[in-house]
């Protein structure tokens, strides 16, 4: 281990002088940012600022002193301060770790990952960009734990250990329980998961609920993701992707200095490619990407002590797509006059193809997905001794614009299913952390939200022509009425306004250096207000009582108004031992609830009454155990192990309902949800050309106890409208997941510059799992295997140049399966992407 190099610098024959200034270096001479530097035996000290620099106020400090220098992954100094004439230094310390090893932020202090005791995931710059296009869908091959459901941007559901967001079509009502957070900002709506990463630094994926970690509440998980800073030094990123499928993407990025104290950073990224599944109606292609994306930043730096980081992005996605194809028909246990098979040969109707990797579709009304998001954040860091205090402010939008085909076929049953909607979130974060004495350190915070989401005007759904066969359900002639139900629909206006306040903290308590206690509290409060109000048009118009009553069993008009306030404290106490030099074991008990649903997508009926005692339902409480041991056998390996155990009273899932005006399905409470799991994560530089890294999880989710299930969809039209599923799978988990990569480089010249060949891939499995929240017989998904390798040259400066390819076995399977509106039989898939390849060139300054 090299001793500490420090020279001497500025040496001013001054008598008397109030400050002492210095810069902390790493061996490449870079500065080292958020180092301590504290003077011996004293309270003043000062934290390093983005390019290694600090001022110490010494006006009344006896000489000779002592510099006490440290930072996370390098070996701690002492320097001796004796001459009265020297008032600045230049300190150079020493890593006490490989190149590779891995610095967080996620409990807002730099510290080394294996030794946090948290189960935490870390996918890094490199591999980011040299996977090509990137977002949570490519990350969850990565992290096992990770779920990501989406048959568009807005039905998005991001989960964590199979908990977290609603499995199915999105209801609006109910809050995500796996926090999105982009440089300490909170991302409200579940869409930002489908958005391509712009500018990545690294992308922290935290397991387990984070109450007292982060502003927002999390029952499952966080995402805490960094993008990279504006620097000083000048510097420029340029990429663009090509690939077959018509596929394009360019990235670009450039800092670099404004001023001696103003920064700035300025990103890009777009992507396109032709769509996937044939339209035989159009002889169009759809379901292709349409993605831009960009994001600005600027670094202010008044001070040695003060960082003042000012950032806006905004994201859009146009796609013709995001269409499903039907995968299958289910015989229900309605009468044979109301099967699928039978209703489409009344109507001399067939499925364009009976095989859904034929992936063709024959839909009548026109997909769209117009999905933007975007907003401001202002960060300030203030350098307190080893503390540090930040403010995050932030104000974001989001905004849909949609059109889909909720039957799935060519006939005219569902001509319109829309919802149009526009959402806003202003966001405050005060926290204050760091060391609060040798053996003290943590986090305090306060976090304020409000969101306002509105229908844009209107949320619609309108029947065609042939809507009558499919909600036919008695053998009455008048069902077959000329017009009667043609352009017969509802509009829905609704509006949900909400406040979150939170006061939250957690405090490191270092019994002995290897015996940590760690405890955590939040105290949450929620206030929401929802006015929902359906209206019935269209259709003939007739004074016949009998086909008021037919139209109404399809249609009917719904309105209520909520008021809710609830309070919750929720806490955490986790027992953290070093059991040797390289072996880190903890144990966490925590508790942590998701605040009241809101039903914003439709109530179901009872003997023609609609069960307004659905419009809010009970807030989820959790009890989460978890054990977990962090090794590192060997330099450059890791392996790590994690043991959990989650108790959830009252879950809230999304239910699916026969009836077409809540073809969204509703949500509801299962009395009781348990999931339990094991995780194992690792990784290893076999030899300096050649490294491996895996993840394997086990994962079980049941229902304990949901007495009141809807009957899933091959028992529609049974003797019972409901069912007892306790003990039945819940929807979205595979038991098993795993994931497995490797790489390996060697150094060469190429074109002249000194870079490294490599050679990567990585192979993801997962096996069978349901896609319908009562456990059906036909819903289920297969396992399957994906594999994604990339071949190349890169080098830090200059020309890299890779080939890639995902799914390179081009296997056939299903991201989600969704029964068809009204429950007739037929269901449709989101069938994963083909194989695709390309080539991307990058060039660095």
């Amino acid at each position: 281990m090299k001793r500490m190099l420090f020279a001497l610098g500025s040496l001013l024959p001054v008598l008397a002088f109030a400050q002492f200034t210095g810069r902390v270096v790493n061996e490449n001479n870079d500065g080292i940012p958020y180092a301590s530097v504290t003077i011996k035996k004293t309270n003043t000290g000062a934290i390093t600022d983005s390019s290694g620099r600090f001022s110490l106020d010494i006006d009344r400090q006896q000489f000779p002193f002592s510099l006490i220098i440290t930072s996370t992954g390098y070996e701690a100094r002492e320097l001796v301060v004796r001459n009265r004439n020297i008032n600045n230094v230049l300190v150079q310390l020493q890593s006490l770790y490989q190149k590779d090893t891995i610095i967080i932020t996620s409990r807002r202090r730099s510290e080394v990952l294996q030794n946090v005791p948290v189960p935490v995931s870390v996918v890094t710059r490199s591999l980011v960009e040299d996977a090509g296009a990137f977002n949570v869908n490519r990350l969850k091959e990565l992290i096992p734990s990770v779920q990501l459901y989406s048959s568009n941007p807005r039905n998005t559901a991001l989960n964590v250990r199979g908990q977290g967001t609603t499995y199915g079509l999105t209801n609006d009502g109910v809050e995500p329980g796996v926090g999105f957070y982009v440089d300490g900002g909170y991302y409200a709506r579940p869409a930002a998961a489908t958005l391509d990463f712009i500018d990545i630094e690294r992308i922290e994926v935290l397991r387990g609920p984070q109450g007292t970690l982060f502003g927002k509440n999390t029952t499952a998980g966080a995402f805490n993701v960094i993008t990279r800073k504006p620097g000083f030094k000048p510097g420029a990123n340029f990429e663009v992707s090509y690939g077959n499928y018509g596929f394009i993407q360019a990235k670009s990025s450039i800092t670099g200095a404004l001023s001696k104290k103003l920064a700035g950073r300025l990103s890009f990224s777009g992507t396109q490619r032709n769509g996937l599944i044939e339209n035989i109606a159009t002889q169009k292609k759809i379901n292709d990407v349409n993605n831009l994306g960009i994001r600005g930043q600027l670094l202010y730096t008044p001070s040695d002590k003060i960082d003042i980081t000012l950032a806006a992005d905004a994201s859009s996605q146009r796609p013709d797509g995001y269409a499903q194809v039907v995968a299958g028909v289910v015989t229900t246990q309605r009468p044979a006059y109301r099967q699928f098979e039978q209703i489409i040969a009344d109507l001399n109707y067939d499925l364009p193809s009976r095989n859904p990797f034929d992936r063709k579709m024959d839909h009548n009304t026109p997909w769209r997905s117009g999905n933007d998001l975007g907003g401001a954040s202002l960060n300030v860091d203030i350098k307190l001794g080893r503390s540090t205090l930040t403010s995050t402010s932030a104000w974001r939008y989001w905004k849909w614009d949609p059109s889909n085909d909720r039957d799935f076929t060519g006939l005219p049953v569902l001509t319109l299913s829309q919802a149009p909607s526009k959402h806003t979130n202003w966001s405050q974060e005060i926290r204050y952390a760091g060391d609060f004495t040798p053996r003290l350190s943590g986090v305090l915070g306060l976090f304020a939200i409000g969101q306002d989401l509105k229908t844009n005007p209107y949320h619609t759904e309108e029947s065609g022509a042939a809507q009558w066969r499919f909600s036919q359900n008695t053998i009455d002639p008048k069902w077959n009425t000329p017009g009667l139900f043609d352009g017969y629909g509802i509009r829905t206006r609704s509006s949900l306004n909400t406040f979150s306040g939170a006061a939250f903290g957690q405090l490191d308590f270092a019994i002995t250096e290897r015996l940590h206690v760690l405890g955590g509290l939040r105290y949450n409060y929620d206030n929401k207000k929802v006015d929902f109000n359906r209206q019935t048009y269209g259709g003939m118009q007739t004074d016949d009582p009998a086909l008021i009553a037919l139209k109404k069993t399809v249609y009917a008009d719904q309105a209520f108004k909520t008021n809710t306030d609830n309070t919750n404290l929720s806490g955490l106490l986790t027992l953290a031992f070093k059991v040797a030099g390289q072996i880190n074991s903890y144990a966490t008990f925590s508790t942590n609830y998701k605040s009241v649903g809101l039903n914003l997508g439709g109530l179901p009926t009872a003997n023609g009454e609609v069960l307004l005692d659905l419009a809010a339902i009970k807030p989820e409480y959790v009890k989460h155990f978890e054990f977990g041991i962090k090794t590192t056998p060997a330099p450059g390996t890791t392996l790590n192990l994690t043991v959990y155990n989650t108790n959830i009273k009252d879950y809230q899932t999304q239910v699916q309902t026969a009836e077409v005006g809540v073809n969204r399905g509703y949500l509801a409470n299962a009395e009781k949800v348990r999931i339990r799991g094991i995780e194992f994560d690792g990784n290893t530089r076999l030899s300096k050309h050649f490294s491996v890294y895996g993840a394997l999880a086990f994962t079980e989710g049941i229902y304990v106890s949901f007495k009141n299930a809807p009957v899933p969809l091959e028992e529609t039209g049974g003797p019972a409208a409901f069912k007892d599923i306790s003990g039945g799978d819940l929807p979205g988990i595979s038991k098993w997941t795993t994931s497995l990569g490797g790489e390996f480089t060697a150094p060469a010249l190429f074109l002249g510059k000194a870079g490294k060949f490599f050679i990567a891939a990585d192979g993801y499995y997962r096996s069978s799992f349901s896609s319908s929240a009562s456990p059906s017989k036909y819903l289920n998904i297969d396992g399957y295997v994906l594999l994604n390798a990339r071949l190349g040259f890169r080098t830090p400066y200059g020309l890299s140049a890779f080939l890639w390819s995902r799914n390179l076995l081009d296997k056939n399977y299903f991201e989600q399966l969704l029964p068809a509106a009204g429950n007739a039989g037929h269901y449709a898939a989101v069938p994963g992407d083909p194989r695709t390849f390309g080539i991307t060139l990058r060039y660095s300054l």
